[in-house]
């Protein structure tokens, strides 16, 4: 099993920036990716941002531009960086891994972009 902690969600104006970390530990062997998804109210769950461990990175199209991805692969920690950010991107953001096919998920952090 691969546990996931994530930090740094909260409340910013728009036009602010906050920053994300999650943490893997547990059964780290392989991990194929690591990224970010969020669910707003009443909306599906999409992808955010995600990285390779080769650290190819791919955006949601929303997020291009404001948002960087980044991996510290000897802490097995992948950040997102969120800046420019708008009411459109409140949501809950999920931490994803993704290690020999198996998706592994976070608790979720709450992110509120007021007007």
């Amino acid at each position: 099993q691969v546990q996931l902690v994530e930090s740094g969600g909260g409340l910013v104006q728009a036009g602010g920036s906050l920053r994300l970390s999650c943490a893997a530990s547990g059964s780290i062997s392989s991990i194929n990716s690591m990224g970010w998804y969020r669910q707003a109210p009443g909306k599906q769950r999409e992808l955010v941002a995600v990285i390779t461990s080769g650290g190819s990175t791919n955006y949601a199209d929303s997020v291009k531009g404001r948002f960087t991805i980044s991996r510290d692969s000897a802490k097995n920690t992948v950040y997102l960086q969120m800046n420019s950010l708008k009411p459109e991107d409140t949501a809950v953001y999920y931490c994803n891994v993704l290690q020999w096919g198996v998706n592994y998920w976070g608790q979720g952090t709450q992110v509120t972009v007021s007007t």
